[in-house]
């Protein structure tokens, strides 16, 4: 049972709002949209309609998204210390938070998604899967392809991470100050600040961040060394022989 085009761009809303809160970056959500899409045009024969259109895609993208995470990582790292801290603190009777403020947040679209960035991919898709797309439990565990008990506790320790991720913004966003942006945002345009493709209100937050925070610049200073010591490796001397140069265009420009 194959599935339509008119179903691929039904589905093609939730997995671009599914893409954008997984990523937080509209080129990579743009680029996992059309990996998705594509791959999905691939395995088309596979799909058996045992599941919901959407669900089936949600999963191409999940395991992309995946994927993907794992392999930017150097070393592969677990996010079990992270999850027992975050269930040890909840089961401990004296722990809070200010509702107030943690609300205040979540209303807040840029600090909600700085929060959500902070949980584990498999627990931020499940907590989105399901609150963001409305999908059951049953639903996100067949996406995820764990059983119905660990997807409802993706969920809710997803949920309880998040909490904790806003009120602890909300300490961090205190902590600077009034420095302009978060870090996540000043961090982002690293590229477009250092290429001179923002704008001067943008280049000033940009400026008026890494004067006022404590981590940042390092991390900008630290990119402009790098850079500088890759553009040093370029053997200004070097000349491609004719003889590849030729090959080279033999064999990716088209015959006529």
């Amino acid at each position: 049972m194959a599935f339509t085009e008119d179903q691929l761009a039904a589905a093609l809303p939730g997995l671009w709002g599914y893409a954008r809160a997984l990523t937080r970056d509209e080129d990579a959500a743009a680029d996992l949209v059309q990996e998705t899409a594509l791959a999905a045009w691939e395995k088309a024969d596979q799909f058996r309609g045992e599941s919901g259109v959407a669900t089936w895609l949600h999963r191409i993208m999940y395991h992309r998204f995946i994927d993907a995470t794992r392999r930017r990582l150097p070393v592969p790292i677990s996010d079990e210390e992270l999850l027992a801290a975050n269930e040890r603190a909840w089961a401990d009777d004296a722990y809070t938070v200010s509702a107030e403020v943690v609300l205040e947040r979540a209303e807040d679209r840029a600090a909600l998604q700085e929060a959500l960035i902070r949980l584990p991919a498999s627990h931020r898709s499940a907590v989105l899967l399901h609150d963001l797309e409305q999908m059951t439990a049953a639903q996100v565990a067949e996406v995820q392809r764990i059983g119905v008990p660990a997807a409802k506790q993706r969920i809710r320790r997803g949920r309880q991470l998040l909490v904790s991720a806003l009120a602890s913004g909300a300490e961090r966003r205190a902590a600077l100050g009034g420095v302009p942006l978060n870090c996540w945002t000043a961090r982002s345009r690293i590229l477009d600040y250092l290429d001179g493709d923002l704008s001067a209100s943008e280049r000033s937050q940009v400026e008026g961040h890494l004067a006022g925070c404590p981590t940042c610049p390092a991390l900008y200073a630290s990119i402009v060394g790098v850079t500088g010591a890759l553009a040093a490796m370029r053997d200004p001397d070097s000349v491609i022989p004719d003889g590849i140069a030729e090959r080279v265009r033999a064999t990716t420009m088209p015959r006529r």
